[in-house]
């Protein structure tokens, strides 16, 4: 029987996994918003499926494994509210299922480690909606569900260096504030080391080895171009949208060793060093 993959919100960390899955074989329905990021899809060789809108009874009927990208919403999860019965029956058929969630769940910490066995306190509305959207999910019945619950995703097209060399980049500074990260190629094998070896049930904290401040991260981005190091600004005073001051809310050191030791993972880029400069060779 053909793998197929149900990729709801088939966005930038599905993509990075269809990179790997395709080449094997595989055959994947990816959910998209609009025509034209169908479009985009259909020439990486996805099954585009506009949603909401188009008729996924093909899709649910040929799934052997579902990826669930898109995010909750105050109203709850999307996908569950419109497909927990068509979801409660595949289940049972299904070889996998990934849930990506986010570190946000664990709340702060004042810098110190958390492991996925931490107390889930967010601390935000975004974390308070994920956690409860993961005990949405562990709620179906027979669903062999992975959550993965991602630091900060950076790659392609979402880096620092475009700030830095328009001379927008900002040295944010709190105080004992860290972050962790994760480049989304190593999301990707993350997740096929999990399709591979499956272990319903498991939590994964999936995080580089190197938690650092993000002053820390800008400045280095601005040392390999060679351009001058932004000024440090003070969180306290710093002008900022309630967006981004909410990301300041919370600080910890995010621990991944349930990843490498059950999955067998080895990091193509263990800290944000190397993915910088992974990153810099591939823009230029």
């Amino acid at each position: 029987m053909t793998k197929t993959l149900l990729s709801f919100g088939h966005g930038y960390s599905a993509r990075a996994l269809a990179r790997r899955l395709l080449p094997q074989g595989w055959r994947i329905f990816g959910t998209t918003r609009s025509a034209d990021k169908a479009e985009a899809l259909r020439a990486e060789g996805i099954m585009p499926v506009i949603w909401p809108g188009d008729d996924l009874t093909q899709a649910f009927e040929q799934a052997t494994h579902l990826l669930i990208s898109a995010g909750p919403n105050e109203d709850g999860d999307p996908i569950l509210n419109q497909y927990r019965d068509e979801i409660t029956k595949l289940a049972p058929r299904l070889d996998w299922a990934g849930y990506l969630s986010t570190t946000g769940v664990y709340g702060d910490h004042q810098g110190g480690w958390v492991t996925e066995d931490t107390p889930l306190t967010p601390s935000t509305k975004r974390g308070h909606l994920r956690v409860q959207a993961e005990a949405d999910w562990q709620s179906i019945p027979g669903l062999p569900l992975h959550i993965f619950r991602l630091a900060g995703i950076y790659g392609p097209g979402r880096g620092p260096f475009a700030k830095v060399r328009k001379g927008t980049a900002r040295r944010i500074v709190k105080k004992g504030q860290v972050f962790s990260r994760i480049h989304v190629d190593d999301i990707a094998q993350v997740l096929e080391a999990s399709i591979n070896r499956p272990n319903p049930g498991a939590a994964y904290n999936v995080c580089d080895n190197d938690p650092a401040p993000p002053q820390d991260v800008i400045g280095y981005a601005a040392d390999l171009l060679g351009a001058p190091l932004p000024p440090e600004e003070d969180f306290a005073t710093a002008e900022m949208t309630p967006m981004a001051r909410s990301f300041y809310a919370e600080s910890k050191r995010v621990d991944n060793t349930r990843m490498k030791d059950e999955l067998g993972v080895d990091l193509i880029y263990p800290d944000y060093r190397s993915g910088l400069q992974a990153l810099l060779s591939e823009v230029d």
